[in-house]
């Protein structure tokens, strides 16, 4: 028998109004996890379904349940909404803006400098552990989670991320350190 989402790939009307009643709690609470109120959650639940949809041609029962697969759909979304909302220019009256005598800017460029060094050195990662983490870091993900999705052991996965974040936090702290006894040029 076919799942949900391969009936929905191949056009099965059936299939859609099915996939919602069986994972619409699903898909509801992720988005209302992540969303700022019920409004922003209900436009996201549906941006997420036609998602769904478009993506249910790349579903592989053989890499991850249909379960997974949709919620990691629904995270990523959720995530690209995060982001998108975060882009968006803020607005102030002209009264608030000016010079930031707290020095704000200098430690948001600190942390920008840092947050590069951090993405290059999780890069430099061995793959397994670069896998996990970015699965647990970008998209959500919890340990089980991540086991099931990559058949990798939940005991290895907890080591994988262990490792890897300290790898990268060592790596980071040299960086660092290197910089601030580099003379000026």
């Amino acid at each position: 028998m076919s799942s949900i989402l391969e009936r929905i790939a191949n056009g099965d009307g059936s299939a859609v109004a099915e996939c919602m009643d069986q994972y619409g709690g699903l898909v509801w609470s992720i988005a209302r996890r992540f969303a700022t109120d019920t409004a922003d959650a209900e436009d996201a639940v549906q941006e997420i379904f036609v998602t769904i949809w478009k993506n249910a041609g790349k579903f592989n029962p053989s890499i991850a349940s249909e379960k997974t697969f949709l919620a990691m759909i629904a995270r990523r979304r959720m995530i690209d909404r995060l982001r998108k909302a975060d882009r968006r220019p803020k607005l102030t009256a002209f009264a608030d803006e000016g010079p930031d005598p707290s020095g704000d800017q200098h430690v948001r460029m600190e942390r920008s400098v840092e947050a590069s060094l951090a993405a290059r050195h999780l890069q430099a990662l061995k793959p397994e552990q670069r896998q996990v983490i970015e699965l647990s870091v970008y998209y959500g993900m919890s340990h089980r989670e991540i086991s099931e999705q990559t058949e990798i052991p939940i005991g290895t996965v907890k080591s994988h991320i262990f490792r890897g974040l300290a790898a990268v936090r060592q790596n980071l702290q040299d960086s660092l350190a290197n910089r601030l006894e580099a003379p000026a040029s």
